[in-house]
C-alpha cells in the first residue's frame, strides 16, 4: 500500500464518508452540499444547490458558508480523495459534522440525483476580473452579478466620466450613458471620457468609444437626448441602478422623482468648487428606510446660494473623486455587500483633505417618498427650478 493510499485508509478512520442518497437525504435535513473541485470541473455540473469552494481557498473561506461549527457539511470532489483531506482538515478546524461524498460528483451523477451547470466566466473574463475573483466578497459569483447588471449614468460630464469608466471596467453588463451636449474644450479639464480630437463631437458617442475601448465585452447603450417627464420611465426601464452625475437641479428633481415612483436607487453625486457630495436616495431599501432627493432638498435653493460650475468653478480633479465613490456605492448596490450611503450624506473637502458624514432621515412630510403615499406626478421641473433657484 502507497503512503497516499494510507494516508486515505487512516482519514476514512475518522472521517465518515456518504453515499450520494445519503448526502441528499443529509442536505434536505439542512445539511451544507460543497463541492471543492476546480472553476474547470465544476463547469460541467454540480450537485443541485451546492456551494462552489475551491480547495485552494476553502480553509480561509468556510466561515462565510459555514458559521455554525455544528452544522453539518458534506464535501464533494471528483472521486471523493480531495474531499476526504479537505473535511480532515475542517474537522482539526472544530466543524464537527463534516462528511466525504463516496465516488464525488462522479458517483452523484451516476445515480441519477439532480444535477446543475453553473453560470462560469469564460477565460478572457477570468484574466480580465482576476482580481476582483480573489475578493471573497465578489468572487466569480459576484463577477458573474455585474456582467448581468444594467446601471444607467446620468450625464457624461465631470461626474459621470469616472463613474462610468470604473463601471465600464468592474464589467457592468450592460452600462447605459444620456446626455444631450457636444464635447466642448473647457470640458477637458474634468471630463476624462473624452478627448482634444472628439470636441464638436456628441458626448454620448465620445463615451462610447472610450467605454468600448477599455472593455469592449460589455454593452454600452446610449441616449443623445434631455431626460424630462415625458420619456424618463422608458429611459429608466430596465435598469437597476441610476447614478445621477447631472449638474442641473432640473435633472436631479426628476431623476429623483421617477426612481422614488420605479423603486430604483438613485446614486447621487454633486460638485463645488473643492467640495464634493455623495449619497444613495433609495427609500425603498430594504434594509432601513431612506430619505428622498427631496427629503434633504425640498425646494432649489436660491441662484446666489447654488451658482454653477461654469460661473464659480471647479477643481477639475474633484468629480474624479466623488464620481469614483458613486461608482463604489453602485458596484456594492449591485453586489449586495457593504453599508450603501443610504441615511447617509458623505461630504469631501478637498482643501482640508477631509470627510464628514451627516445622518440624514426620512421627511414624513415629504409628497413623493413616505411609504404608501401615491406618487403625486411628474412637473414642468425647468419651471419648478426656474421660479425657486436658477439651476446650477
Amino acid at each position: 500500500m502507497s503512503r497516499k493510499e494510507r494516508r486515505l485508509a487512516a482519514l476514512r478512520e475518522t472521517v465518515p464518508e456518504v453515499s450520494p442518497e445519503q448526502a441528499a437525504a443529509l442536505a434536505a435535513g439542512g445539511a451544507r452540499l460543497i463541492d471543492v473541485r476546480e472553476a474547470d470541473e465544476v463547469a460541467g455540473g454540480m450537485a443541485r444547490d451546492a456551494i462552489h469552494l475551491v480547495r485552494g481557498f476553502l480553509e480561509l473561506r468556510i466561515e462565510e458558508h459555514l458559521a455554525d461549527p455544528n452544522q453539518a457539511a458534506v464535501l464533494i470532489c471528483a472521486s471523493g480523495q480531495r474531499s476526504l483531506l479537505a473535511a480532515a482538515d475542517l474537522r482539526e478546524m472544530g466543524y464537527s459534522k463534516v462528511h466525504s461524498l463516496k465516488g464525488g460528483f462522479t458517483a452523484w451523477k451516476n445515480s441519477g440525483l439532480p444535477i446543475e451547470v453553473p453560470k462560469m466566466l469564460a477565460e478572457a473574463d477570468r484574466e480580465r476580473y482576476g482580481r476582483h475573483l480573489l475578493i471573497p466578497e465578489v468572487g466569480q459569483e459576484g463577477q458573474q452579478k455585474l456582467l448581468e447588471s444594467r446601471v444607467l449614468v446620468i450625464g457624461a460630464g465631470g461626474l459621470g466620466s469616472p463613474s462610468a469608466l470604473y463601471l465600464a471596467a468592474a464589467g457592468v453588463g450592460k452600462l447605459g450613458i444620456i446626455d444631450d451636449d457636444l464635447v466642448d474644450r473647457s470640458n477637458l479639464q474634468r471630463q476624462i471620457l473624452h478627448c482634444d480630437p472628439r470636441v464638436g463631437q456628441a458626448k454620448v458617442d465620445s463615451a462610447r468609444a472610450t467605454l468600448s475601448a477599455l472593455n469592449p465585452a460589455i454593452e454600452i447603450v446610449t441616449h443623445g437626448l434631455r431626460l424630462d417627464r415625458e420619456n424618463v420611465e422608458e429611459i429608466f426601464d430596465g435598469y437597476d441602478v441610476i447614478v445621477d452625475g447631472s449638474d442641473n437641479f432640473a435633472t436631479r428633481y426628476l431623476v429623483n422623482d421617477a426612481c422614488v415612483k420605479l423603486r430604483l436607487p438613485n446614486v447621487h453625486g454633486s460638485i463645488f468648487r473643492f467640495e464634493g457630495q455623495v449619497s444613495v436616495f433609495w427609500p425603498s431599501y430594504a434594509e432601513r428606510r431612506g430619505p428622498c432627493y427631496r427629503c434633504l432638498f425640498p425646494e432649489p435653493p436660491p441662484p446666489e446660494l447654488a451658482p454653477s460650475c461654469a460661473e464659480a468653478g471647479v477643481l477639475g480633479v474633484l468629480p474624479g473623486v466623488v464620481g469614483t465613490l458613486e461608482a463604489v456605492e453602485t458596484i456594492k448596490i449591485l453586489l449586495g455587500i457593504g453599508d450603501p450611503l443610504v441615511g447617509r450624506l458623505l461630504v469631501y473637502d478637498a482643501l482640508g483633505a477631509s470627510f464628514m458624514e451627516l445622518r440624514q432621515q426620512p421627511n414624513p412630510n415629504c409628497a413623493y417618498c413616505p411609504e404608501g403615499a401615491e406618487f403625486p406626478g411628474y412637473v414642468d421641473y425647468q419651471e419648478f427650478c426656474s421660479s425657486r433657484g436658477r439651476a446650477d
